[in-house]
C-alpha cells in the first residue's frame, strides 16, 4: 500500500512520546493491565528499540483501531510479521477500521518479503477471529504458556 493509501485511511506508525500515548486509552482495551500512561509509553519506547513496532488508525483525529508488530525469524516458519497486539476501539468496532488495520498489516509483511504472518489470539475474542479468518487466515496450533509469577 503505498503512503498515500495509508494516509488517507490515517494509518501511521507511532515513533514520538505524544503518538504512544494517544495509543494508550485503545491498548488498554486489549491489556487492561497497562494503567499507568507513562509505563505505558516507557515500556513501548523500550520495546521500539528492540524492532517492535506500533501502528494504529485514525478517525476524526482520535486513534480508533492499532497494532503492535515485529519481524522475526523462525525455523519452523521463516521471516516472520508477528503481531503482538490488534485491537479495535470498542466505540468504533464495526466501522472497518480493525479491517483496514490488519489488510494494511498483510501489505507490510508481503512488502517485507514475510514469509508467513502470525499472531495469538485469546479464546474468547470470537469478534477478533472471524476477522483473522475473513482475511485468510488459519488456526495452526495452541498456545502454551509458564507464567513465572504463578510459580511462587
Amino acid at each position: 500500500m503505498s503512503l498515500i493509501i495509508a494516509e488517507e485511511i490515517g494509518i501511521q506508525r507511532a515513533l514520538t512520546e505524544e503518538q504512544i500515548r494517544s495509543c494508550h486509552r485503545v491498548m488498554q482495551q486489549l491489556r487492561p493491565h497497562l494503567t499507568e500512561e507513562l509505563a505505558f509509553v516507557e515500556q513501548v519506547q523500550r520495546q521500539l528499540a528492540e524492532g517492535y513496532q506500533l501502528a494504529y488508525c485514525q478517525d476524526g483525529g482520535e486513534v480508533r483501531a492499532l497494532a503492535g508488530f515485529r519481524y522475526l525469524e523462525f525455523l519452523a516458519w521463516g521471516k516472520v510479521l508477528y503481531i503482538d497486539d490488534l485491537i479495535t476501539d470498542s466505540e468504533t468496532r464495526r466501522s472497518g477500521h480493525g479491517g483496514k488495520l490488519l489488510k494494511w498489516m498483510i501489505e507490510q509483511g508481503e512488502k517485507a518479503k514475510c514469509d508467513q504472518i502470525h499472531l495469538d489470539s485469546g479464546p474468547q475474542r470470537h469478534n477478533a477471529h472471524r476477522l483473522y479468518l475473513n482475511h485468510g487466515f488459519k488456526i495452526i496450533g495452541h498456545h502454551f504458556a509458564l507464567d513465572f509469577k504463578n510459580l511462587k
